[in-house]
């Protein structure tokens, strides 16, 4: 098979698409015939050697995926040839096929394109989780997303819209604060233009956001730590921005306010019954029209490179899919 193959840490312009031996199946997995992976933020980490769980060289990056089931592990009795699934593997989806244990895969709704599939699971699970069980987040409360036409910023502002939040968008371009505005959006914040901080407080009369999450990092977090409400809740979703801030404890003091990690593949291993409780309800929310997966870019496989490229350069709105 040909796969998207990183040999040493550095860059998307490292990476080389090659021949691969096909992977072995295991009893307990399914062989998957990759129609569409999905591209995140933690692949541009991984092949920089700077991701919290970091695979051995070499390595096929790509986290998630949708294709079609070619193959059934002996010990598989849910899954049969020819279904239609989704799928999380950490790493090794940009590949022609890809084995993987079948607890790992959901069958793919009949109104779910290969490409919404394959960007589906990572980013709204994320943004659930963080929503749902972090945050706690409640109708009626203002939740500030920053970094809001992003993969997982978009879903964020999208599900807090739907739990009945008024949501603030925050992002550095005019189109991307329009794509957040159709994902329901109230307010907008073009941080590249004008101050994060003063905006918030004049939208909120002062207050401050009660649930902020923040992909971004970096020399944003200040503003963010000075914004949040009393007993406000802060997530930390990742550093887009490239630099882990530095928390100051007194401001959290002051606030009454909550710094709160959200690292949803952890929640995901630990809490499987908690993760498939999410899984259904995100799943129930698409088959009801109330979630719109946002496709932005499509990049032939063997444009695959370049699809990572687009996320490491913050080029991307949305979900960046690769067909295979």
């Amino acid at each position: 098979m040909r796969a998207l193959v990183c040999h040493k840490h550095g860059t998307a312009a490292d990476l080389e698409l090659r021949d691969w031996p096909d992977p072995s199946i295991e009893p307990n997995e399914i062989r998957i015939a990759v129609k569409a992976c999905g591209i995140n933020f933690p692949d541009v980490l991984m092949i920089a050697g700077r991701y919290q769980v970091q695979p051995d060289l070499p390595f096929i990056p790509g986290a998630e995926l949708a294709g079609e089931i070619i193959e059934v592990g002996d010990a598989v009795k849910n899954f049969t040839v020819g279904q239609r699934v989704l799928a999380m593997c950490g790493h090794g989806a940009v590949a022609e096929q890809i084995c993987v244990p079948a607890e790992a895969a959901l069958l793919i709704p009949e109104n779910m394109s290969w490409e919404q599939a394959a960007g589906f699971i990572l980013t709204y699970s994320t943004s659930y989780h963080a929503l749902k069980q972090r945050a706690q987040l409640q109708p009626g409360e203002t939740l500030l997303v920053t970094g809001a036409a992003g993969g997982v910023g978009l879903t964020a502002v999208e599900l807090g819209h739907l739990a009945g939040a008024k949501v603030i968008a925050a992002a550095s371009s005019q189109e991307k604060l329009d794509l957040a505005a159709e994902y329901g959006a109230a307010e907008l914040i073009n941080y590249s233009d004008e101050s994060l901080l003063d905006r918030l407080r004049e939208i909120t009369g002062g207050k401050g956001a009660d649930v902020i999450y923040d992909p971004v990092g970096g020399d944003l977090f200040d503003q963010l730590l000075r914004g949040i409400a009393w007993n406000g809740r802060i997530l930390v979703i990742g550093f887009a921005a490239g630099d882990i801030q530095k928390i100051p404890a007194n401001l959290p003091l002051l606030k009454g306010s909550s710094v709160v990690g959200v690292f949803w593949g952890r929640f995901a291993k630990t809490e499987p019954a908690a993760q498939a409780e999410n899984t259904r309800e995100l799943l129930a929310h698409f088959a009801a029209g109330q979630l719109r997966p946002h496709v932005s870019q499509v990049f032939t496989f063997d444009k695959a490179a370049d699809a990572i490229a687009c996320l490491a350069e913050r080029r991307a709105m949305g979900k960046v899919i690769v067909k295979i």
